[in-house]
């Protein structure tokens, strides 16, 4: 009821505003043909001419209407440059402060609750540097100031705090219009707008800001380096930390536009993803899909005595492929690149400063990229328990008769599926109710059904309570709405996520802020608070896949060797991602629940495998593919793909949505006959269908009917 009486308060204000023509009185040539009048007003009764100027100064910056600029001019005009500025700037601060606090009572609690995620992050960044911002933008009014008040009024800033920043950062360029003012008021023919005061002043209103914020960026820079001392030349341009995707792309841009880089890694070269990621659990997903194939290989005509696998051959198969990937990522192929590669653990001294073997290294630039790490739970008896994690399960050398798989993420599921096509026995246990919780459920339920189908158990909405031995067993205690359950095991994999590597010998000394989600916190431009440290891959979020550690080492690279001359910001609106289970699981884009959760108008487009020529042919006839559609065109918003060679199918559509081409494109554009790439056409000819000119279509009725007499 408040904020309905406010509303409908505001908008009598505004619609009177209209109505009166408030705002065509808010002109220069009004202000310029009653400066006689307005002067007269002044002389006669200084005191209430200023308090009527002060209240209807107000009543425009709070309802936000146009013309608080002429309001200024206007108020040196007639006021004069100090008596103006006194009362301009309280006007204008308390005006911006009412409009603030209308915005945060109406709006603030509908943006919490429609974009919690997005606000929380916007929220981080006001605690952190709110005050700094917020003058900066007072200083420099690139947007305009009743937009900045808006906005401002809804995140969790502090009122008085706005309102002190306000009236302090707004004060050169009050001084600068006000004092343009007083020239305007002397203006007697169009000529003298070439006087050289008068141009002067206006001139004011450009340089003024321009300089504020060239010493606002160096006190910036001034503050944030300050206590370090910095070199006076650097041994190198740019230091990758971590050799993994982010660390590897990153000195293969440097180097490539002839930059001295050096790349440190304490470990392997080739980081997660080669050793202990991507590349061993797609070599034994494999391995599992063949004894699978063996296993199944009646339903293709053809009769196999054994699909019994042979574990030990198998994880050695899985090294092999490690070990011929290996030189792609080696200390060999980067040094020929112009990389030095150092092999050591790496601490920070400074900025400017790293130190790795003893030996101190100096350079311009800085690149974190130190990956993540499984995460761990603290359930009690945990620790006592034989546990696995996505980075040790490889040093297994016998298979598991029982595998409990901890967690239903994409990890989990794509090794729960492997092993128990191998011949373990798999337990999957996921605390919420769908396993691929970023998945919509229907996408989940074909997985979730395959899994079931080939032996995995699965118990949703069950939490890990502890860890236990019992008659010589290892026990994992679930409990679901207060019942619990005792799974026996022989090995448990905790798959519930990454944690990045946050922590490195030195870097507590820099103090770099670390966001809610355990990560590097950092700006689009990938810098942290130190403008010359950078952070990429899963250590910076918010995606965790390798080729997104690619994507942001680019920028990194080229923001940190070229900046100020360019910048570029990352972008991540077309980012693919694919679940390795079978069916596979590929997305881009958003999800149908995303959109629904937005309220972004769009539409679906449906087409079953069941129908597809080539998947009937390999026995793979089952899956789908979702295409959200924005309502009323035929671009692509996101789309998911489950199917067979789901991974391969999604590039498409990434392109389509990288480079704006709608479903119209795709449906005009021939796919080979019989091929699986077939099915994106068919998608698109479903959104046709869907949009069928009937009108149109009963015209042309009529004409071939009139044609065959």
């Amino acid at each position: 009821m408040k904020k309905a009486l406010l509303v409908l308060l505001l908008g009598v204000l505004i619609a009177l505003s209209f109505k009166w023509g408030l705002t065509d009185y808010l002109s220069i040539d009004y202000v310029k043909g009653n400066s006689e009048a307005f002067r007269n007003s002044y002389a006669r009764d200084p005191f209430f001419f200023s308090l009527a100027y002060f209240s209807l100064y107000i009543l425009i910056t709070g309802l936000s209407l146009p013309g608080a600029s002429i309001m200024t001019l206007a108020g040196g005009a007639f006021l004069g440059l100090y008596h103006g500025m006194i009362i301009v700037s309280f006007a204008s601060t308390i005006g911006a402060t009412l409009a603030f606090l209308a915005a945060r009572f109406l709006f603030q609690d509908f943006i919490k609750a429609k974009y919690a995620e997005n606000l929380a992050r916007i929220n981080a960044g006001v605690e952190r540097e709110g005050s700094l911002y917020l003058f900066g933008l007072r200083l420099v009014p690139v947007f305009p100031f009743f937009l900045i008040n808006i906005l401002m009024g809804l995140t969790d800033f502090k009122a008085w705090r706005f309102f002190l920043v306000s009236q302090v950062g707004m004060l050169p360029g009050t001084f600068a219009y006000v004092n343009a003012g007083t020239q305007l008021a002397k203006l007697e023919s169009v000529s003298g707008i070439l006087s050289p005061s008068f141009v002067v002043s206006f001139a004011l209103l450009g340089v003024i800001p321009i300089l504020l914020n060239s010493v606002l960026k160096v006190l910036r820079k001034r503050r944030i380096f300050k206590g370090w001392s910095r070199p006076r030349s650097f041994d190198y341009d740019v230091i990758a930390i971590g050799a993994g995707a982010g660390g590897l792309v990153s000195a293969y841009i440097s180097a490539a536009v002839n930059a001295k880089v050096a790349l440190i890694e304490k470990h392997k070269m080739g980081g997660d993803c080669l050793n202990t990621g991507c590349v061993p659990s797609k070599a034994i997903i494999k391995s599992a899909k063949v004894a699978n194939l063996i296993k199944n290989s009646q339903k293709y005509g053809i009769e196999v005595q054994s699909s019994e696998a042979n574990f030990t051959k198998v994880m050695a198969r899985i090294k092999k492929i490690i070990s011929k990937i290996e030189p792609h990522d080696s200390v060999e192929r980067y040094t020929e690149l112009g990389v030095h590669c150092i092999s050591g653990e790496a601490e920070i001294l400074s900025p400017w400063e790293v130190r790795v073997n003893g030996q101190v290294h100096s350079t311009r630039n800085i690149i974190l990229a130190t990956g993540a790490k499984p995460l761990l739970p603290p359930i009690p008896g945990l620790a006592d328990a034989r546990f696995l994690t996505s980075d040790t399960i490889w040093e297994l050398r016998e298979l598991p008769k029982r595998l409990v798989v901890l967690g239903g993420g994409p990890i989990g599921v794509e090794l729960a599926q492997s092993f128990q096509r191998l011949g373990t026995q798999v337990t999957m246990v996921e605390a919420g109710p769908q396993i691929l919780p970023r998945e919509d459920s229907d996408v989940s339920s074909i997985v979730v059904e395959k899994l079931l189908s080939e032996g995995v158990r699965i118990y949703r909405n069950h939490t890990a309570v502890r860890f236990m031995k019992k008659n010589d067993q290892e026990i994992l205690v679930a409990e679901s709405h207060g019942q619990e359950l005792e799974l026996a095991f022989d090995y448990c994999l905790v798959a519930l996520g990454r944690r990045a590597n946050t922590k490195l010998p030195g870097l507590e000394k820099l103090k770099l802020d670390i966001s809610k989600t355990g990560t590097f916190a950092h700006d689009d431009y990938m810098r942290t608070k130190y403008p010359n440290i950078f952070v990429v891959g899963d250590c910076a979020g918010p995606y965790q896949f390798t080729h997104t550690a690619a994507h942001q080492a680019w920028f990194a690279a080229v923001n940190a060797l070229f900046a100020p001359l360019v910048s570029f910001k990352a972008d991540y609106r077309v980012i693919p991602w694919c679940t390795f289970t079978d069916p596979e699981i590929a997305r881009v884009g958003l999800s149908e629940t995303e959109a629904k959760d937005r309220g972004i108008p769009h539409e679906l487009v449906h087409y079953e495998l069941s129908d597809l020529d080539r998947a009937i042919t390999e026995d793979e006839d089952h899956g789908l593919i979702k295409v959200i559609v924005a309502k009323g065109s035929d671009q692509i918003l996101g789309a998911t793909i489950v199917s067979t060679r789901a991974s391969e199918l999604l590039g498409e559509f990434t392109l389509a949505m990288k480079h704006k081409i709608g479903l119209n494109k795709i449906l005009g554009t021939i796919h080979a006959y019989p091929t699986f790439p077939e099915a994106i056409k068919y998608t698109a000819g479903n959104w046709k269908k869907a949009h069928r000119p009937e009108q149109v279509l009963r015209l042309l009725k009529w004409f071939h009917t009139w044609r065959r007499g």
